[in-house]
């Protein structure tokens, strides 16, 4: 008896083991598409991605930019726990091609909801062989195809130059597939994903407009750059950029590739040289000297030093402004918009 007693024990003890176990399990799944705390569990590549996510998702996402606040994104290189974030995100929000690190786990990701940026807005061949200038405001095509490495650098495998988000109405495409993909990840919440991303559109086609008033009556329509970032905007308002280097921000132009520069900057009338915030101004700083030129930032929003007092809309409307002032417009700036300074006053995601 007293064995009988025993086995009758451990098949109890074992059963409530056993119903602990699942009702735990249930607790902590994602039940659908929720993850932590009732919210859409998103993984954003970098900051770009990152700014559709919070501001289409707003409370009801929880987002996770996989590219820390000021680093350069081209190299990034994922941890371990990073990939699993990856894998359990519900929905992931990336430009295929530009970090083939992110590419690689979210190939091996479980999730239904993977949303590529360049479905949206497919990538141009903006010739960015050294020897060229590019962004001309010529229509180069939008098949995805020719980036096989045209100024001597893979820049990560993209088919193409990947800065789609630096002309608006492109970024503005990106930001409907987004929250079409949030409102079928998360039914549930559908109406206000929608009414987000109405929002955020209305704002970029807005600041699409300021570009286009702003940049109509200046005196010069070239810009010299450091990075050839700027070919979808360039192309956008009937500018020309001239890049020291390709659209890997690092890489060193040869010799003859200066000299272009330099020939374009005196035929052009050029008065600035532009470098970027991520990467050091060392060579624009050269060959601004050489030309006896000023320096300037312009900004390919890679990322964002301090998203506290920046975002996507701030820096772009900055971007605007010294491009007004390195190119001699001749009527001043319009005042910026109440949503200039939108960083505090915009609805946030929480990010990790």
């Amino acid at each position: 008896m007293m064995i009988r007693r025993r086995t009758r024990g451990a098949i109890a003890l074992t059963a409530t083991a056993l119903t602990a176990g699942l009702t735990l399990t249930a607790c902590g799944s994602s039940g659908g598409a929720q993850g932590a705390e009732g919210k859409l569990n998103v993984v954003a590549s970098f900051y770009p991605m990152e700014f559709l996510a919070g501001r289409i998702g707003g409370e009801h996402v929880k987002v996770t930019d996989l590219t820390a606040a000021g680093v350069e994104p081209h190299d990034l290189e994922l941890t371990a726990k990073q990939v699993g974030t990856v894998k359990k995100a519900d929905a992931i929000v990336y430009l295929k091609g530009l970090q083939p690190t992110v590419d690689k786990a979210v190939a091996g990701s479980g999730s239904k909801h993977k949303i590529d940026a360049t479905a949206a807005a497919p990538l141009e061949d903006h010739h960015l062989a050294e020897g060229h200038t590019e962004g001309d405001g010529h229509d180069h095509g939008s098949d995805g195809q020719g980036g096989d490495g045209h100024d001597g650098h893979d820049h990560s495998g993209a088919a193409g130059d990947p800065h789609i988000w630096l002309d608006p109405t492109r970024y503005a495409a990106v930001a409907r597939s987004v929250g079409a993909e949030f409102a079928k990840a998360d039914p549930a919440h559908a109406e206000d994903y929608r009414k987000n991303t109405d929002e955020l559109v209305g704002r970029l086609t807005a600041l699409d407009q300021e570009f286009k008033d702003g940049l109509k009556d200046v005196r010069s329509r070239t810009f010299v750059t450091s990075h050839a970032a700027f070919g979808y905007l360039a192309g956008a308002y009937g500018l020309t950029q001239v890049a020291i280097n390709g659209v890997d921000p690092e890489s060193e132009p040869t010799p003859a590739r200066l000299a272009d520069v330099q020939k374009a900057a005196k035929e052009n009338g050029v008065t600035t040289i532009f470098f970027e915030t991520l990467v050091s101004p060392k060579l624009a700083d050269t060959v601004a000297k050489d030309l006896g030129l000023r320096t300037a930032v312009l900004d390919p929003l890679e990322g964002v030093k301090d998203p506290a007092k920046d975002d996507y809309l701030s820096v772009m409307r900055q971007n605007l402004a010294n491009l007004r002032t390195a190119l001699g417009a001749d009527t001043p700036a319009a005042p910026a918009p109440s949503d200039a300074t939108t960083a505090a006053t915009a609805p946030a995601a929480p990010t990790s």
